[in-house]
């Protein structure tokens, strides 16, 4: 992320804790779980300012999560506001 922030392409990003966290179901039913299994559960994010997708990825290829067997990063668009 330091290599991100000092190209000014970081724009933020935050882990995502469960102690507070809630699900909510059709029919405006909340519960405090039952969260999706580790494999599919998103354990953070970060919001960068890329060119392109492709330099997305690239930034995503540094992430140290992918040390761990089996984790993925997921690159996705999101909405301007």
């Amino acid at each position: 992320m330091g290599g991100i922030a000092s190209r000014d392409k970081l724009s933020g990003g935050n882990g995502l804790p469960f102690a507070d966290a809630r699900v909510v179901w059709p029919d405006n039913i909340v519960t405090k779980g039952p969260f999706g299994k580790n494999k599919e559960t998103i354990g953070g994010y970060i919001i960068v300012k890329p060119d392109s997708v492709d330099e997305a990825v690239e930034f995503a290829k540094g992430c140290p999560v992918l040390q761990g067997e089996g984790n993925s990063v997921e690159v996705h668009k999101i909405a301007n506001h």
